[in-house]
């Protein structure tokens, strides 16, 4: 067990936009600046190394469209060596679960 953690409603703490953002680095250099700010930044709930077109996938949580817009444009593509990102707005949500599928184990 890593721990635990109560599970609030995002809308009721003002957090009720969702994206998912992938992010591109030009070179393994740069991972390491990008990876700090992904661990100081709140809003970035995950973040997850990808095989494919794309190195990074963030799911970010945060107010509204203007906060969004400052994280990509003004905290991530601030940063060297990000040289694109894919951003996809979540309309809603069908399915949210932190547990795991261990009945199959």
């Amino acid at each position: 067990i890593r721990g635990y953690a109560a599970l609030v409603d995002p809308e009721a703490l003002g957090c009720g936009l969702a994206a998912f953002v992938a992010v591109t680095l030009e070179r393994p250099e740069h991972r390491a600046a990008f990876l700090a700010k992904v661990h100081g930044t709140p809003e970035i709930l995950e973040c997850h190394h990808l095989a494919g077109d794309d190195d990074y996938c963030l799911k970010i949580r945060c107010s509204g469209a203007r906060r969004l817009e400052q994280l990509i444009s003004e905290d991530l593509k601030a940063l060297p060596g990000l040289t694109r990102t894919r951003t996809t707005v979540i309309l809603s949500t069908v399915k949210e679960t932190p547990g795991l599928p261990v009945s199959g184990l």
